[in-house]
């Protein structure tokens, strides 16, 4: 009733109960709209409470209520099935009505014996002093689809599963409550639009229909039969040539079957089912031989439109027995999706016709390479898997043709299922079996080859990869074996820091004369935009990847679109845009669960997002647990990036062996594959690592390695990691003076790439450097203090500068979100500020929390342990233990991870 609040009839109603005049409403909606449930609705009135309240179901053999005066709510349901007793009875109650008289009559106009007369023919002598409204149900839109399947569901609904379930309902609350019913009892974690199809048509619904059916004469059930194997509404004469009837006798069935609501009239001059689902259970019961005629008429009929519907002609010729004829249909129909750029609907199509074992090879070797490329470009399907890796079995399939399916079945494991070897192999395999017989698809296998942010090969390897795809592709005629040379020539530029890297970006065929073209422009563009951003040229990445986002949504290239999606997510991370990036990136991992590969980028800004927040154990979890994708199946970057920050969760929870050891074989990593703007965000931490477990020879050599793999290259963030790296080798040595300087030259750099965060850990390492090594020598000489004869700042100067720069940390890392750093800065910040000038005693906070119980309630809340938190705020585990204690008390939480809901 909530829509209806301030409806004009809800507002006479409520006069009326008030004793001030007399109200009739008629409400009206087909079956399942939910008139029984308004009028329980109405009986809750607060203005219904004093009066007198009667809820009369007609035909339902009830003893008849007696009429008379004062306030009275009177509510009739199902008026469509009322006796003439019981209509005579209500027509004399409304050509009579008292002051006071409420009345509500509900209906299903599809019902009624006389249409739009609820209570008959003639039409009732309504008196002038009774106001009568008509309020109709409508069926839910799919926002309120959406609410219900959520109160049902909670989460586990995706929204193409709330999209089909609102489509094969027709938003109908009964239906979609009874296949939510459905839902809830056999579904698991996750709710898709295929669990929707799998559960089938409610009892309800399905008894509805068929006894509105059975109850036609014989003659006429055709045209409803007809409306069933359709599926869809349809015209008069389309419908009555599908039926195969025609002239008198079927326009004397349709008026029959939409009389006796059989069918409805769905859009003007258009018939079929109010509720899709309801032809699924028609169909079903029509006799097979008669079944098949009717699907060889809709395919006749369908033939005749403009543009032909090709998808849905295959399936009435499959439906039909007309084998030959359906996989023809198949062929147009997916080739059709392909130029349109729906390349889902092509993949679902191909992959049911496929898995049908009679079809013939020869139609195999057409169709498996559509399915193949089309899955390419969506999203993964193991069902389509399975299908290729059959396919490339089949010792009838042409070599070449066997080749071409291993292409793309070497992309689809390595690109979306994440099973890198064995897309490797196939992808070599390709080669061979492809070789100079076609030269167009050898090339597009050696470009994959050539890919690399693949953990395996080298930087060597991958260019040799292309220099030989280029040689192909120049050598030949094709337009789209070109783009795919150019869209991986661009990206590898990008990546390597190329001069050349955005000329060769800029020439991308985004207007290419072909589809083809035009996808692997988009995949250039937002690979290129993803290499951009890991050499920290986040401006122009940001421009490439809204190109490529723009151009992969026009053109369907899903896989492509969903890619570049989770480089946004990196993107925001790096410039500090962290408010609701924690929902978004667990969204993200939901959407693409099946696709390791494409969810490893929020797996990553997840974990990092958690680390500082405290939350070490979801850090860990987000990076190494199940669904994340391990270092040997993770693009080189994002596993240089992972591995940072397991190193520094290591150094945090003071073990350097550990930490060195995953540095070593991160870094190693880095350096067989030569691309050393990629080690940007492990090198810091790597550096690190290695040297405060003792081995600072090793340390300096990391450094050195580093600084030498990026000379000559345009790697801004790399660069910005150097300083940073250098620091923290000079630190480690206890060479702060020298640490210092490098941390500041690091935090210069991040400020200019916009980079916050990383702005705030350089600049806190640069005051906690000059802090450190003040504190050592602070019995120096006053002359010292005040400053030298160059005019250098002096000790108390250094000091103040690097307070109010720790100062600054603590409000950045505050205002991101990281209370792990804040709350270490103003550790650290305590220790080395003046104290403030109070009164003698304790401070008294009465129930508010002090601000270091409020530290600790923050660190606790996010999970870390008692002497985790002891470690971060350099307090004892029985300080700690204390402080949470009191925390607990004050703000009445239940458990620590209630202390961030109820701290005041």
């Amino acid at each position: 009733m909530a829509a209806v609040r301030r409806s004009p009839w809800l507002t006479a109603l409520r006069r009326a109960l008030g004793g001030n005049g007399s109200v009739l409403v008629l409400v009206e909606g087909s079956a399942g709209l939910g008139k029984t449930r308004a009028l329980h609705g109405l009986s809750g009135l607060p203005e219904a409470a004093e009066a007198r309240r009667t809820l009369w179901r007609c035909g339902a053999a009830q003893e008849r209520p007696e009429a008379g005066g004062g306030p009275a709510l009177l509510l009739v349901d199902d008026a469509h099935r009322a006796t003439p007793q019981e209509r005579e009875w209500l027509r004399e109650v409304l050509e009579r009505p008292w002051e006071g008289l409420a009345a509500v009559v509900a209906y299903r106009p599809e019902e009624l014996g006389t249409a739009g007369l609820p209570l008959g023919a003639p039409a009732v002598s309504y008196p002038p002093g009774l106001a009568v409204f008509r309020h109709r149900l409508r069926a839910w839109g799919v926002d309120r689809v959406r609410r219900a399947a959520s109160e049902v569901l909670g989460e586990q609904a995706t929204h193409e599963a709330v999209t089909r379930l609102h489509a094969c309902s027709g938003g109908v609350p009964q239906v979609v409550a009874d296949l939510l019913g459905a839902l809830a009892a056999g579904t698991g974690s996750r709710c898709t639009a295929a669990d929707v199809d799998a559960a089938g048509v409610p009892v309800r619904l399905a008894e509805l229909v068929l006894s509105r059916t059975d109850a036609l004469a014989a003659a006429d059930r055709p045209v409803v039969w007809a409306a069933a194997v359709l599926g869809e509404p349809a015209g008069r004469d389309e419908l009555l040539s599908v039926a195969g009837m025609d002239g008198a006798p079927g326009r004397a069935a349709l008026l029959a079957a939409l009389a006796g609501a059989a069918l409805s009239e769905v859009s003007q001059g258009r018939y079929g089912f109010s509720v899709p689902l309801a032809a699924t259970a028609v169909r079903e019961r029509v006799p097979g031989p008669v079944r098949e005629e009717l699907h060889g008429r809709a395919a006749r009929v369908l033939v005749r439109r403009r543009p032909v519907p090709w998808a849905e002609v295959a399936r009435h010729r499959g439906a039909a027995g007309r084998r030959k004829s359906w996989l023809k249909a198949v062929e147009k129909a997916a080739l059709a999706a392909v130029e349109a750029g729906h390349h889902q609907e092509a993949i679902g199509l191909l992959e049911r016709t496929l898995a049908v074992r009679e079809v013939p090879a020869r139609y195999r070797a057409r169709l498996a390479p559509l399915l193949a490329r089309s899955a390419v470009i969506g999203l993964r399907s193991d069902q389509t898997v399975e299908v290729l890796t059959q396919a490339v079995r089949d010792p009838g399939l042409p070599v070449d043709v066997r080749g071409q399916l291993r292409l793309d079945l070497g992309l689809m494991l390595a690109n979306q299922v994440g099973d890198l070897a064995a897309g490797m192999r196939e992808l070599e395999a390709a080669v061979e079996e492809l070789g100079e017989v076609r030269p167009v698809l050898t090339s597009r296998a050696m470009v994959a080859l050539a890919m690399p942010e693949w953990p395996t090969g080298t930087l060597a390897g991958h260019r040799e990869w292309l220099r030989r795809a280029a040689g192909l592709a120049r050598a030949g005629d094709s337009e789209v074996a070109r783009a795919a040379v150019a869209a991986n020539h661009a990206s590898l530029a990008v990546a390597c820091g190329d001069p050349q890297a955005r000329e060769l970006v800029a020439a991308l065929p985004v207007d290419g004369p072909s589809a083809g073209c035009r996808e692997h422009a988009a995949r250039g563009l937002c690979n290129a935009a993803d290499a951009a951003l890991w050499r920290g040229s986040y401006r122009w990445g940001e421009e490439l990847m809204s190109a490529g986002l723009d151009l992969a949504a026009r053109i369907g290239a899903s896989y492509t679109e969903q890619t570049a999606q989770g480089t946004r997510l990196l993107l925001d991370w790096w410039a500090g845009r962290w408010d609701g990036l924690g929902e978004r990136c667990e969204r993200f991992v939901a959407d693409t669960a099946d696709m390791p590969v494409v969810a490893a980028d929020a797996h990553l800004v997840r974990g990092m997002l958690a680390f500082v927040q405290g939350d070490w154990a979801q850090a860990v979890h987000w990076l190494t647990a199940l669904g994340a994708p391990a270092p040997e199946c993770t693009r080189m970057p994002l596993a240089a990036a992972t591995a940072g920050t397991l190193i520094r969760l290591a150094l945090v929870r003071d073990d350097p062996p550990a930490a060195a050891e995953q540095a070593r074989a991160a870094w190693a990593a880095v350096a067989e594959k030569g691309i050393w703007a990629w080690a940007a965000e492990l090198a810091p931490w790597a550096v690190e690592a290695v040297a405060r477990a003792g081995d600072a020879a090793a340390a300096r050599r990391m450094t050195a390695q580093f600084v030498r793999g990026l000379a000559g290259q345009d790697a801004p963030s790399a660069r910005a990691a150097v300083a940073w790296s250098r620091a923290a080798l000079e630190e480690c040595e206890g060479r702060r003076p020298e640490a210092a300087g490098s941390y500041r030259q690091a935090a210069a750099a991040y400020r200019e790439l916009s980079r916050p965060y990383a702005w705030a850990l350089t600049t806190e390492g640069a005051a906690r450097c000059s802090l450190l090594d003040g504190a050592e020598h602070s019995g120096a000489p006053d002359e010292a203090a005040r400053g030298g004869a160059d005019g250098t700042a002096g000790e108390d100067g250094g000091r103040a500068h690097a307070v109010a720069s720790l100062r600054c940390c603590v409000e950045q890392y505050t205002e991101l979100g990281a209370v792990y750093d804040a709350a270490r800065a103003r550790t650290l910040l305590r220790s080395h500020q003046p104290p403030e000038v109070r009164r003698p005693g304790r401070p008294a906070f009465d129930d508010r929390l002090s601000p270091r119980e409020r530290e600790v309630a923050e660190l606790a809340a996010r999970g870390l342990m008692n002497r985790e938190i002891a470690v971060v705020l350099h307090l004892s585990p029985r300080t700690v233990e204390q402080h949470v204690a009191r925390a607990l008390r004050k703000t009445g939480a239940l458990s620590r991870r209630d202390l961030l809901r109820t701290a005041p």
